[in-house]
């Protein structure tokens, strides 16, 4: 069976455990906190959505501010395509200066942290003066996550696979407006 086979039974078989309303009520609400905390902000915020995940929640998130940004973005990644993650790799890093900015990372899910404890570790490395996080889907587990909370959460999931709304399963679904698990 090809991936994409694969893909489109997972998909059929998947159970749908946010809607795309109850993802845009997510947004809103998450929309609703980051313009209250960056309501009194002096500059302009860097919003750097994590790619490919972020893509899709970044897209919909930003046109709800109502206060200035900077777009620029990052790709990490632990996945490449597949179900468990592994090394960070990175492919592409910010390309504007970070020093002494406020930063806004967004990212589809919070599941051990890995990856958005590197990137706001480097975003710190690299001088800036606050760095906050965004994520869609924070994933509730026993497993031992970063040392890390992300500051803004849209919804919680069980420990499940996941996927749409950005979140992928192997390369697909990210295009999904609403979120599935895939069925055990």
């Amino acid at each position: 069976m090809t991936q994409y086979a694969q893909a489109k039974q997972v998909l059929e078989q998947a159970e749908m455990i946010y809607s795309a309303a109850d993802i845009q009520q997510a947004i809103d609400k998450l929309a609703e906190q980051i313009n209250a905390r960056f309501k009194a902000v002096t500059q302009p915020v860097i919003v750097l959505p994590v790619m490919n995940g972020g893509l899709i929640l970044s897209g919909q998130l930003i046109t709800r501010f109502n206060f200035p940004v900077e777009i620029d973005y990052l790709h990490a990644t632990r996945y490449r395509n597949e179900t468990s993650g592994s090394d960070l790799q990175w492919k592409v890093k910010p390309q504007c200066s970070l020093e002494n900015r406020i930063l806004l990372v967004i990212d589809d899910i919070f599941d051990e942290g890995h990856t958005l404890h590197a990137v706001l570790e480097y975003c710190k490395a690299e001088n800036a003066q606050q760095v906050f996080s965004a994520v869609l889907v924070e994933k509730n587990h026993p497993r031992a996550k970063a040392p890390i909370k992300s500051d803004f959460i849209g919804l919680q999931v069980e420990d499940r696979y996941v996927f749409g709304f950005g979140m992928d399963y192997k390369g697909y679904h990210r295009n999904l407006n609403a979120i599935y698990a895939v069925c055990e």
